[in-house]
């Protein structure tokens, strides 16, 4: 089932972003708690996931941004595309991604960006095959200096 998570749904999603981000920092509980409830609450940001028999297999999570370009219309930002690696091969990333631009098409997005690591060949694989196109726009990232 592809679906919007819900507050029950912390554990789970943090699971994956443990897989997906191996060496961040544990979240004190009380923390990931507020953040999560935060995320839950705001209306232009939807963690999409596909659980599997209970299990949350996948996931990604969508911001809407809102503007003043482009007639007004919003644009989506999508990150943390993750699959669990016990549930790869099973087209959920794909799903995940579909469901996440279907959200953002109806919020009159005028278009939706994703980042994604230069040598992750196979999940590039992914993103055209929903759609995405590389060449158009040129990304760059700044992390805040330690």
């Amino acid at each position: 089932m592809i679906r919007v998570a819900n507050s029950n749904d912390l554990a789970g999603v943090l699971r994956l972003y443990q897989e997906l981000r191996p060496h961040d920092p544990a979240l004190a509980e009380d923390l990931a708690q507020e953040r999560w409830a935060q995320i839950i609450d705001d209306p232009n940001t939807q963690i999409v996931v596909a659980e599997i028999d209970g299990v949350l297999a996948a996931t990604c999570a969508l911001s809407i941004n809102r503007s003043i370009a482009n007639g007004a219309r919003p644009f989506g930002i999508i990150e943390h595309v993750i699959t669990a690696s016990a549930y790869r091969r099973r087209g959920l990333s794909r799903q995940v991604l579909e469901f996440a631009l279907s959200l953002a098409w109806q919020r009159d997005c005028y278009k939706v960006m994703l980042l994604s690591g230069e040598q992750l060949t196979a999940a590039h694989s992914v993103y055209e095959s929903v759609g995405f196109k590389s060449g158009i726009e040129k990304g760059f990232v700044i992390k805040r200096p330690n």
